[in-house]
C-alpha cells in the first residue's frame, strides 16, 4: 500500500493559515495583482528568490517576511523547546506552496529549505540554540547549491571549497540570498560547514544568476558531528515552491479566460481553449502529487531519492512549457512585464536553473534507478 498524502488537521490549517496571509498581503493597499511594477520582475534572474534590486528586500517583501514570522510560519520545523511547532519536511513544503502560488519575492527556499530543515536535522543544540530562534524574526540563512548539479546518486559535490583545519578559501557558485543571509551552510564532501558572511575574508559578489560567495581563509563550523545532506531538502523545497507557481498560474490563467470574451462569448468556451488549459491543469496535479512524494520520502528517511528527481525533472521539463501555454492564453497581456504572471514564471525559471534543467534532472533520476537495480 503506498503513502497515504492526504492532509490532516494540522496540516490543513498550516495551508489555510499560509493563505490567509499571503491573501491580506496581496489585498493590501497598492499590492494588487495588476500593481507594484517594481515588484514584478523581483524573481527575475540576477535578483536572488528573495527579491529587491540587490535580492534583498523591498520594504513590501520585508512586511511580508515579518508577517509570517508572527504568524508562527517561519517557526514549522524550529523545533519546538526553541518555539516553533517541531515539523518537517513535508509541513515546510506545504508553506512553501502556498508562497509560491503567490509568487511572493521573500527567501523563504533559502531559509527554510536551505537552512532551517538542515540545522534541526544535523546542528548541535548550540546551533539550533544560536540560529533557529532568529529564523522566528526573520532572520535569513541561505546554503550553496554549486553541488547540487552534480550526476552521481549522493554526489554534493564540486565546485565548492576544500576545507583545511576548519578554514575555507575558494569560490561557492550558485548561493541564493547570500546578500541576506546570516549564516550561509557549505557543502564540503559529505559534511557541511558553517560560514558567517560578515567575517573576514568572505566576499558575497552578484553574478548573471545570483550570487556567488568567494571566501578568503575563512573560518567555519562544522553543522553537527556527522555526515550531511542539504540537497534532499533543497530539491524537495523547489518542488514544492514550483508546484505553487504553477497553480497560482494556472488560476489566473483559468480567471483570465473565464472572465475575457471574444465574439460575444467565454474564451473558456472555445474548444481549444479548453483543451489547452486542461493540460495545464493535468501538469499541475502532477507537479502537486510529485512535490508531496518528495516531501514524504524525505521526512520518511527514505534512502532511495527517486521520488525528489522525479519531481524535480517534472518540474524542468513540463512546468515550464504549461507556464508559457498561461501565457499564451492570455494573449497580448501575457506579454506584458508588468503583468503578474510573469512572477510565476520567472520563480520557475530560477528554481529550474538552481536544479540544473531537465537534463540533469532525468540523469539524476536514471543514476538513482540504475543504482536500485545493482
Amino acid at each position: 500500500m503506498g503513502p497515504d498524502f492526504a492532509l490532516d488537521d494540522a496540516q490543513e490549517a498550516i495551508v489555510r493559515l499560509a493563505g490567509e496571509v499571503l491573501s491580506d498581503h496581496d489585498s493590501a493597499p497598492g499590492r494588487g495583482l495588476g500593481s507594484a511594477p517594481g515588484r514584478n520582475h523581483d524573481n527575475a534572474p540576477g535578483r536572488g528568490l528573495g527579491g529587491g534590486p540587490a535580492g534583498g528586500h523591498d520594504g513590501a517583501a520585508a512586511g511580508l517576511w515579518k508577517s509570517l514570522g508572527q504568524a508562527g510560519l517561519l517557526g514549522l520545523a524550529v523545533p519546538r523547546e526553541l518555539g516553533g511547532a517541531g515539523l518537517g519536511a513535508l509541513e515546510t513544503g506545504l508553506l512553501l506552496t502556498e508562497i509560491g502560488r503567490h509568487a511572493a519575492a521573500v527567501p523563504a527556499w533559502s531559509t527554510l529549505a536551505l537552512g532551517v530543515l538542515p540545522v534541526a536535522r544535523w546542528g548541535t543544540p548550540a546551533q539550533q540554540r544560536d540560529l533557529l530562534p532568529g529564523v522566528l524574526e526573520g532572520r535569513v540563512l541561505t546554503a550553496a547549491l554549486g553541488g547540487l548539479h552534480g550526476t552521481g546518486p549522493r554526489d554534493q559535490g564540486a565546485p565548492v571549497p576544500v576545507a583545511d583545519d576548519g578554514r575555507l578559501s575558494g569560490t561557492c557558485h550558485d548561493v541564493p540570498d547570500a546578500d541576506q543571509a546570516h549564516r550561509i551552510l557549505i557543502p564540503v564532501g559529505e559534511r557541511v560547514v558553517l560560514v558567517d558572511p560578515a567575517a573576514a575574508g568572505v566576499t558575497v559578489r552578484r553574478t548573471p544568476g545570483g550570487f556567488a560567495v568567494l571566501l578568503a581563509d575563512v573560518a567555519s563550523e562544522p553543522l553537527g558531528d556527522g555526515k550531511a545532506d542539504i540537497h534532499r531538502y533543497a530539491v524537495s523545497g523547489a518542488a514544492a515552491l514550483g508546484d505553487g507557481a504553477l497553480a497560482g498560474a494556472l488560476r489566473m490563467t483559468a480567471d483570465h479566460v473565464r472572465d475575457r470574451h471574444q465574439f460575444g462569448r467565454p474564451l473558456a468556451t472555445f474548444q481549444a481553449v479548453a483543451q489547452q488549459i486542461a493540460d495545464v491543469y493535468v501538469t499541475s496535479r502532477t507537479m502537486h502529487l510529485a512535490a508531496l512524494a518528495a516531501g514524504w520520502g524525505v521526512d520518511d528517511g527514505a534512502e532511495d531519492d527517486s521520488d525528489l528527481w522525479t519531481a524535480a525533472y517534472w518540474m524542468s521539463s513540463e512546468v515550464l512549457p504549461a507556464l508559457r501555454t498561461c501565457h499564451h492564453l492570455h494573449g497580448g497581456l501575457g506579454l506584458a512585464a508588468d503583468y503578474p504572471l510573469h512572477r510565476h514564471t520567472a520563480l520557475v525559471r530560477e528554481l529550474v536553473r538552481h536544479l540544473g534543467g531537465a537534463e540533469q534532472c532525468l540523469d539524476r533520476l536514471g543514476g538513482h534507478g540504475a543504482h536500485r537495480s545493482d
